[in-house]
């Protein structure tokens, strides 16, 4: 597991190489919660996702990213909000071999 770093911002982009897959994942605060774009080398993946603790982002292995990402409350079981982001909200990345396919 990879934990991709964020800050806490309420807008923000990062640049990351997830199991050799060029990534760009952008992180936004609506008022109805954190949502997260993902490009794989500039093409989208998935976007507007709405972004809950533990509940994988990806998912469809036909989308074509290889593993998933998801948040972690390291202090319970809330959803994720941009002031924690970096602290108690974390972005972890597994391959799908760590995900048991």
């Amino acid at each position: 597991m990879l934990i991709v770093p964020l800050r806490p911002l309420p807008n923000q982009t990062v640049s990351v190489l997830l199991d050799s897959q060029v990534c760009q994942i952008d992180v936004f605060q609506k008022t109805r919660g954190l949502f997260l774009n993902l490009y794989v080398a500039n093409e989208p993946v998935i976007l507007g996702v709405l972004c809950q603790n533990l509940n994988r982002i990806v998912r469809s292995l036909y989308l074509g990213f290889s593993g998933d990402l998801f948040f972690v409350d390291s202090q319970g079981r809330s959803d994720p909000v941009y002031t924690g982001l970096g602290e108690r909200y974390a972005l972890a990345y597994m391959t799908s071999v760590e995900l048991g396919g």
